[in-house]
């Protein structure tokens, strides 16, 4: 993140004695990227972090991809997805490459245990519902539209409120961050950002868990998901402050960039990771040339995948996508409009869609078990009738 946060109570200076009550030495953890040349906070724990009873391997993460398959479009359908779990085993992944996967969840159960990837930063998405997210930096709530940024190694889990909710899930095995074409030479966002720090939240309050105890910590690293039992509370955080801290920002709050003539898609990024980008379509005004065809062009992706996940609204440029689809357009073959869109564009004023859009500059494999969520025709919806 480009702006500096504290939480709790943490020493006047750096690398210092600071005490608890009981003349004990709070335990310092300096947690930063790029070998401590990136961003980084300092944390101030109750107990070592370092300290674990028991540590085993909890299960295999490898995914399996399909064999290759046609160049086509494809269609995913997440709406009719049944897989149950808690926020991070419920996860069905249905898009990957070496940088990044990506699925949804919908929580079925609590989380008994916490989490943290130990791989890369992660985003969750939230399609709907509202609940909180625990993390050892303090305490998130969300809402539908929210976009939450989970740093590398942040111990958090996902607590949802009684309703239903559902987050469209990337992982990845780098970092998520703002696009560096609308940030200054000091990280500042500039004016012509499409939104600013003000639309940036951290956590809002440091909950502070001392007690001693068996707390099961889930670490996903090297292709694994490993169970670590800590002898005490993994949330036992006293303060922090720094750059390097969970965050989120409504879609909402995201400002579209509009011109006389149909603009190109970059103007949706919305931010940036290690060969891929993430974009966000929200409701917008058309645009305003008498001659302009506000449906997008057809065009070439000659060096990235795109995927589309439809939230909700009239997705003008397409036909028999439904909210919770998910789209695939790989590169090697051109993509645009269904029949008759284009002409049914002409003269529209506004659009009250709202998409997440994510390109990737490797190319994308499909899950296999995402097949029982593929529509089959949807390669074929383009043909004449």
């Amino acid at each position: 993140m480009p702006f500096y946060k504290r939480l709790g109570n943490i020493p006047r200076k750096r690398h210092t004695i600071f005490r608890k009550e009981d003349e004990s030495l709070f335990r310092e953890q300096v947690m930063g990227t790029k070998g401590f040349s990136g961003i980084q906070s300092i944390l101030y724990h109750h107990h070592a972090p370092t300290e674990i009873v028991k540590s085993e391997i909890y299960a295999d993460c490898h995914l399996e991809f399909e064999e290759q398959k046609d160049l086509s479009h494809r269609h995913f359908q997440t709406k009719i997805d049944s897989k149950r779990g808690d926020a991070v085993s419920g996860r069905q992944f249905i898009l990957g490459n070496d940088d990044l996967v990506i699925g949804v969840v919908k929580p079925t159960e609590n989380m008994d245990y916490y989490y943290r990837n130990g791989d890369g930063d992660e985003l969750l998405f939230v399609h709907y519902g509202t609940g909180k997210v625990e993390t050892m930096f303090g305490t998130i709530a969300y809402e539908p539209g929210d976009y939450i940024i989970i740093p590398i190694g942040t111990i958090y889990r996902v607590v949802p409120n009684d309703e239903e909710s559902k987050f469209l899930v990337i992982e990845t095995n780098n970092w998520i961050t703002t696009p560096k074409r609308y940030r200054n030479a000091h990280g500042q966002l500039l004016e012509h950002s499409p939104f600013c720090e003000r639309d940036i939240f951290g956590p809002e309050n440091l909950e502070t868990y001392s007690e001693i105890g068996n707390f099961e910590v889930r670490t996903k690293s090297r292709g694994f998901l490993h169970s670590h039992i800590l002898g005490h509370h993994p949330l036992d955080v006293e303060g922090w402050d720094g750059y390097m801290y969970p965050w989120k920002i409504n879609i909402e709050d995201f400002e579209p960039i509009t011109g006389r003539l149909h603009m190109p898609p970059p103007i949706h990024q919305m931010f940036e990771g290690h060969n891929f980008v993430i974009c966000s379509f929200v409701p917008r005004l058309y645009d305003y040339h008498p001659d302009s065809i506000p449906a997008p062009y057809f065009h070439s992706n000659v060096d990235s995948d795109e995927v589309l996940y439809y939230v909700e609204g009239n997705f003008m440029s397409r036909k028999g996508i439904k909210e919770g689809s998910i789209t695939l357009h790989p590169s090697g073959i051109p993509h645009g409009p269904h029949p008759g869109t284009i002409e049914a564009s002409i003269g529209k004023k506004e659009t009250l869609e709202l998409a997440v859009m994510i390109d990737t500059f490797r190319p994308l494999r499909v899950v296999r078990q995402a097949h029982t969520l593929e529509d089959f025709k949807y390669k074929y919806s383009w043909a004449s009738k």
